[in-house]
């Protein structure tokens, strides 16, 4: 059932991005245990602000899981496909970023899926989603300079250091871009 704000048609924003090993789907209820989890572990958040509240992310996922169409750009589960389970939580998110609104590709992976190049597999699909389905002009990615894995992956995927950016609460982050160069 479709959601009708001032007489317009809600859109629905299905995503299932697939390679040879992930798939990248909107959250389902089962999904729920997982996000939270991986949300509150402080190793695995280490680079991402810190751990989150378990209240917080329970309320914010439940509200995703009751209206997953909310947001055209969102965070979904990357699943392996050999097992079905879920491994990261990922996605595209709307940044403002000194003032301009930025899309920014997000992959959190879990800690014990590590070191398998998940994390630059679903940031090339997500690009390319982005590009090819969106039509956006650019990507970005904010990351900590002390986060060297993400370094690593934003330059195997092709994004080049653009500048340094002071975020919320006076946190120093590289902003790494990739231009849209199919248009």
């Amino acid at each position: 059932m479709q959601k009708k704000i001032k007489n317009f048609e809600r859109p629905n924003y299905i995503i299932y991005l697939e390679s040879s090993r992930l798939l990248l789907r909107n959250i389902l209820p089962e999904d729920k245990d997982f996000i939270i989890n991986l949300w509150t572990n402080s190793d695995i958040t280490k680079y991402m602000g810190g751990s989150r509240d378990r209240n917080k992310m329970t309320l914010a996922v439940e509200e995703n899981i009751n209206d997953p169409f909310q947001d055209e750009y969102d965070l979904w589960i990357l699943v392996d496909k050999s097992n079905r389970s879920p491994i990261g939580h990922c996605g595209l998110l709307k940044k403002d970023v000194e003032g301009i609104e930025e899309i920014e590709v997000i992959y959190v992976i879990n800690k014990k899926f590590w070191g398998n190049g998940y994390a630059t597999e679903i940031a090339n699909m997500l690009i390319n989603y982005a590009f090819e389905e969106k039509k956006i002009n650019s990507i970005i990615a904010l990351i900590k300079p002390q986060n060297k894995a993400s370094e690593k992956v934003a330059i195997n995927i092709g994004m080049k250091l653009e500048k340094e950016v002071i975020r919320q609460e006076n946190i120093k982050m590289l902003l790494y871009r990739k231009e849209n160069d199919t248009k």
